[in-house]
């Protein structure tokens, strides 16, 4: 009969990272089921900028593209526009494109983000004010309606594509990165906790703990493309999204089994074997004895 004294503890199986208790159950899951949760959720966070992109920005690019003349072109950093100047191109709420050669600063928009080219180069304004990018040296850029209304309609579906993957494969990158720099505070919880929480079952449990936080990030991009949240509203998800990652990570550490819940021998890989019962000694001895 087994003895119902000792501590035992029942290996939780992680599945889903959005409690504290999920989380933590990843400190003991393997490398591969990580590696996969945390892909499902980059294809969910790649999923919601590829819908952002084509609700919010990419009918305001088709739209300013129609408005383009049929002849104009960049060439030796020098935008060739031979239409009216300054001009609005096209404008929605969260992005506008303007022709203002001197950058006079006669139409500004509303939009969260403007992009307006200059003679020289092109000025994007945002909330944190504008920067200046100069055009590229020895590239020739059509600046018309003719070439590039064809082009975008070409490219539009590989730009989603691959931003979709470039999103994913960021994302795996910068919780790869991220994980390394949360994996102590999680252990020095989990040390002074008495909690049964190695070096890379913290790493592992710091990955875990970002993915509740993805989906908050995820929640304020979908909103912001639906129009329900200001592009201020947008940067306060984002800055939350962190404070929930840094929730999780504090707080998994305390639902990983506790050590006076585990047997010996997973503790410590140097601990001896109990002794053995006198009455059985004394039985062992006389055996040998009779024999």
């Amino acid at each position: 009969m087994a003895d119902s004294s000792k501590p035992t503890t029942k290996r939780r199986i992680a599945w889903e990272p959005l409690t504290p208790r999920g989380v933590a159950a990843y400190a003991s899951a393997s490398w591969g089921r990580l590696l996969l949760v945390q892909f499902v959720f980059a294809v969910l966070a790649a999923a919601s900028v590829v819908v952002f992109l084509r609700i919010a920005w990419f009918p305001t690019v088709r739209a300013a593209i129609k408005e383009l003349p049929d002849e104009g072109e960049i060439r030796n950093c020098e935008l060739r526009w031979s239409d009216d100047n300054p001009q609005r191109l096209a404008e929605g709420d969260w992005l506008a494109f303007t022709v203002d050669l001197d950058h006079e600063g006669r139409l500004r928009t509303a939009a969260d983000i403007e992009v307006e080219f200059g003679r020289k180069d092109v000025r994007v304004w945002s909330l944190f004010g504008y920067h200046d990018w100069g055009y590229p040296p020895g590239w020739i850029i059509a600046f018309n309606r003719t070439v590039l209304q064809p082009w975008w309609g070409a490219w539009q579906p590989p730009i989603l594509w691959i931003t979709f993957g470039a999103v994913i494969l960021g994302l795996m990158m910068t919780w790869f990165v991220t994980a390394t720099i949360y994996w102590l505070p999680a252990w020095i919880v989990g040390f002074y906790d008495n909690r049964l929480l190695s070096v890379w079952g913290s790493w592992k449990l710091a990955g875990a703990a970002l993915l509740a936080a993805s989906l908050v990030a995820d929640a304020g991009i979908l909103l912001y493309a639906a129009g329900a949240l200001n592009l201020v509203g947008l940067l306060a998800v984002m800055i939350g999204h962190i404070v929930v990652g840094w929730i999780y990570v504090v707080i998994s550490p305390l639902f990983a089994p506790r050590l006076d819940s585990v047997p010996l021998s997973r503790r410590n890989p140097f601990a001896q074997p109990a002794p053995k019962a006198p009455e059985a000694s004394a039985q062992f001895d006389r055996s040998r004895k009779s024999s």
